[in-house]
C-alpha cells in the first residue's frame, strides 16, 4: 500500500470523505506501473463498485488512465503535476546551466527527461530555442521510450560518441538529439536538442550531438560519475544508424 495516505472519516461531511476516497486510490495507482481494479480497492479498503466509480472520475480528469486490459495507471495530468514540481528538485536545478549553453550555442529548444511510469519518458524541465520557427514546450508531456532517440538515452542504448541523433521520428520535420546523463548505477535523466529539420543538416547534426553529448557528460560526473577517456569514433557513425545517411 502507498504510505502516507489513510482513508479518513470525516466528520458529517461526505465529500470530504469522497475527496480522502479519490486520494487514496490515486496514491495506490501511482505506486505502481499498472494495477487492477480489484487490488486498488483492495489496498484502499473500499468496494470495488465505488472504487470503479472514483477511478472513472479521476480517469475523465486525466489524472488515471486504464488500458485495454482495464488496468489502471498515473494519467497525463498527474505527469504534468509531478512535472511541474519536479522543476524545483535537484536534477532539474543541476541540469538548467546546460540547458541554457546547448540553446546559446545551437538557438535550438533544449529539453531535460525523465524515465516515467508504463516506458515513458516525460519532459520536466526546458530552455525553449532562440530561433523564430523553434520546438515549443513539452514540459509534462510523456512519451514513448521505444523508438525515439530520448528513450534510447534514457535506456543506455547509445553508439560510442555518446548521443543518439534521429529525424522525423518524434514528429514530421523535427530532428532529435539526445545523451544520457548517467548516474552511480544507472541513468538519472536525459537532455535532448530539438528543432526542424531543414535547419539541421548532417554536419550540422553532428556537432550539435558533440555538444550535447559534453554537456551530458559533464553532468554525469557532477553525479558521480567517472571522466571518459575514450576518443571520439568518426563523425558519421551515430547519426548513420537513425537517419540512414
Amino acid at each position: 500500500m502507498a504510505q502516507g495516505v489513510t482513508v479518513t472519516e470525516p466528520s458529517g461531511s461526505s465529500s470530504t470523505r469522497t475527496v480522502d476516497r479519490a486520494l487514496a486510490l490515486l496514491a495506490e495507482v501511482c505506486a505502481e506501473e499498472a494495477i487492477s481494479l480489484s487490488e486498488c480497492a483492495r489496498r484502499a479498503q473500499l468496494p470495488a463498485s465505488t472504487a470503479l466509480r472514483l477511478l472513472r472520475t479521476l480517469e475523465s480528469s486525466g489524472f488515471v488512465a486504464r488500458d485495454e486490459e482495464g488496468w489502471f495507471g498515473a494519467g497525463p495530468r498527474i505527469i504534468q503535476l509531478g512535472a511541474s514540481a519536479l522543476g524545483r528538485q535537484t536534477l532539474v536545478r543541476l541540469t538548467e546551466p546546460a540547458l541554457h549553453r546547448i540553446v546559446a550555442a545551437t538557438g535550438e529548444s533544449a529539453y531535460l527527461s525523465i524515465a516515467g511510469p508504463s516506458n515513458t519518458a516525460i519532459y520536466v524541465a526546458m530552455i525553449e530555442g532562440t530561433h523564430s520557427v523553434r520546438h515549443t514546450s513539452w514540459i509534462g508531456r510523456a512519451i514513448p521510450l521505444e523508438g525515439l532517440a530520448v528513450g534510447r538515452a534514457l535506456t543506455s542504448l547509445v553508439p560510442a560518441e555518446g548521443y543518439v541523433a534521429q529525424r522525423d521520428r518524434l514528429e514530421p520535420d523535427v530532428t532529435a538529439i539526445a545523451a544520457p546523463i548517467r548516474r552511480p548505477g544507472g541513468v538519472a535523466g536525459a537532455i535532448s536538442l530539438l528543432g526542424p529539420t531543414y535547419r539541421i543538416d548532417d554536419e550540422t547534426m553532428h556537432l550539435f550531438g558533440q555538444l550535447v553529448a559534453r554537456e551530458a557528460q559533464d553532468l554525469s560526473q557532477q553525479l558521480g560519475m567517472p571522466t571518459r577517456t575514450d576518443s571520439a569514433p568518426s563523425a558519421r557513425s551515430a547519426t548513420e544508424q537513425e537517419t540512414g545517411t
